[in-house]
């Protein structure tokens, strides 16, 4: 298990979020570096296929873009994005070899049942790709706010040290904030 070494001073990682419009057949896919101290140091871009099985690959090809050897973690606005395209946590820890932390912000009972209704003839594969990713874990910020992570090559303390040090306010890490103002913006262009 590598760790999220928090005791470095120029400390970056890479946030992803996406957006996209209902009608669309991909999501645009945006990746923020940014440093503890606030910091933007990069941008890229990606695309994920909407009810697809390509968001594990298209995050990959983005960190593979930046060719940065001083990003120490990923940041990741959810698992499953782009309508049920389940990011597989373990494979992009293993390809990337730095620790890998989902948030969620909101309390669920599992969505096997939306996925059933949305893939009647093929939901087998998808529920095992969700599955897989295994149960959150709910921690609270240093500003009171609750949310829900899934980590891979990382404990949960050094996330919550880690996700403290990135939020300024509310539940919502500033590089994942940022991240998602970008998709939406590049969405619109």
């Amino acid at each position: 298990m590598n760790h999220i070494r928090l005791e470095k001073k120029g400390l970056r990682g890479l946030a992803v979020a996406e957006s996209f419009r209902e009608t669309d057949r991909v999501s645009s896919l945006a990746g923020v570096v940014m440093r503890r101290d606030f910091v933007i140091d990069g941008f890229v871009f990606g695309k994920a296929t909407i009810e697809g099985d390509d968001a594990t690959d298209a995050i990959i090809s983005m960190y593979e873009k930046l060719a940065r050897q001083d990003i120490s973690f990923i940041l990741l606005s959810g698992l499953i994005i782009s309508m049920y395209n389940i990011v597989d946590i373990k494979k992009l820890w293993k390809e990337t070899k730095i620790p890998i932390v989902g948030v969620t912000y909101e309390e669920s009972g599992g969505i096997e049942d939306a996925i059933k209704h949305h893939f009647p003839s093929s939901y087998e594969s998808k529920i095992s790709q969700y599955k897989k990713l295994g149960p959150r874990t709910e921690i609270s910020l240093h500003t009171k706010h609750e949310i829900y992570l899934r980590l891979e090559g990382c404990r949960v303390n050094e996330a919550k040290k880690l996700l403290d040090s990135f939020t300024l306010q509310g539940a919502v890490p500033e590089p994942l904030r940022v991240a998602h103002l970008l998709a939406k913006a590049e969405l619109n262009l």
